[in-house]
């Protein structure tokens, strides 16, 4: 954390140094901000960093519960295609590898869905701040966020047919597109016998399902944390974090000076204490605000977002190691860096 707002720590030490110096080495003393007033400014600021604080967090729990559910959901449909594509009412009986090709298919092109939403998740809007901060730049390149190190095609490519893949990736909600595309296959299925009617209607419940996690999904991604809560959260914490020194340099002076009447000159520098409690002070405001800045939009890929690559890779180890592929072929889960998951 102390890494992460190392610049603007730096600036608020001397920020704070320039103050004392010009109030007490320059004896510029109509430098000061009566104490009050910016301790009340502090406690509003503390409020409204509370109040964004606890709506970031709400809405990156709200996606944790969304992606929640598509674990879920997807370990349920894996099962359900499974026990469900069976040649049981079939018209015409397919050979049991013909039926475990059927069901590959399912599975993959859950898989492939997966991918789309997560790199839909990923993508860069004009709202989202997490690359205006440095240290935000710096841990980006450290991390190296999958969706930005592969395209959507790239993986896509070994779940999906030529021509499935070229029909989602014209679409703009390609996620979508490939729900659509379960949906045909599975009344295909099902017209051939190879689907029972209710067996066919509960996997339709689940292709349901999965449109509207993904919707919940793309609420959050797409409607930002209001902004002019988000505005104001700012420029009254940079209003505070400029006044604080203000306000208490004269104190620590005034300070100092009863302490020199009373125990000597040695407190003649007491006034230099403020430079670091004015720093402390301000890197605890400050980030807290960067907390909640930065928690707002929970896909952007920072350490505290929600893990969705490494989610997303899970849900495809599970359903590959449910159709019995040998491990070699199955990718290995996405590695946490710096104990942080992606």
């Amino acid at each position: 954390m102390i890494l992460w707002t190392r610049w603007e720590t730096l600036f608020f030490l001397i920020y704070a140094f320039v103050v004392v110096a010009l109030y007490g080495y320059f004896e510029l003393t109509f430098l000061k901000v009566p104490w009050t007033p910016v301790a009340l400014i502090g406690t509003a600021v503390a409020f409204i960093i509370g109040f964004q604080n606890s709506a970031a967090y709400g809405r990156i729990w709200e996606a944790r519960k969304i992606w929640g559910g598509i674990v879920n959901s997807s370990r349920t449909w894996g099962m359900k295609v499974k026990d469900m594509v069976t040649n049981e009412h079939a018209k015409e009986p397919l050979t049991d590898k013909e039926l475990y090709e059927q069901r590959r298919i399912l599975v993959y092109r859950h898989i492939a869905w997966i991918n789309a939403l997560r790199h839909a998740m990923r993508q860069p809007k004009t709202w989202e701040v997490f690359n205006q901060f440095r240290t935000n730049r710096e841990w980006s390149s450290v991390i190296h966020t999958p969706e930005k190190e592969n395209s959507l095609d790239e993986d896509l490519d070994p779940y999906l047919i030529l021509e499935e893949k070229t029909y989602a990736l014209s679409k703009n909600n390609k996620a979508a597109a490939i729900l659509y595309l379960q949906s045909t296959h599975l009344r295909a299925l099902k017209e051939k016998g190879m689907i029972w009617e209710f067996s066919f209607l509960e996997l339709e419940n689940l292709l349901e399902e999965f449109f509207t996690l993904q919707g919940k999904s793309e609420r959050i991604k797409n409607f930002p944390y209001p902004r002019q809560y988000a505005s104001l959260s700012f420029y009254f914490v940079w209003i505070f974090l400029l006044l604080l020194p203000f306000g208490l340099v004269p104190e620590f002076a005034k300070f100092g000076e009863s302490m020199m009447t009373n125990l000597g000159a040695k407190f003649n520098y007491f006034i230099w204490l403020a430079i670091p409690f004015c720093g402390i002070v301000s890197w605890v405001f400050h980030t807290m605000m960067r907390i909640g800045t930065v928690g707002e939009n929970p896909f952007e890929g920072s350490a505290n977002d929600v893990p969705i690559s490494t989610i997303s890779r899970g849900i495809e180890i599970d359903l590959r190691q449910l159709l019995d592929e040998n491990e070699d072929k199955i990718p290995e889960q996405f590695p946490e860096i710096h104990d942080v998951q992606m």
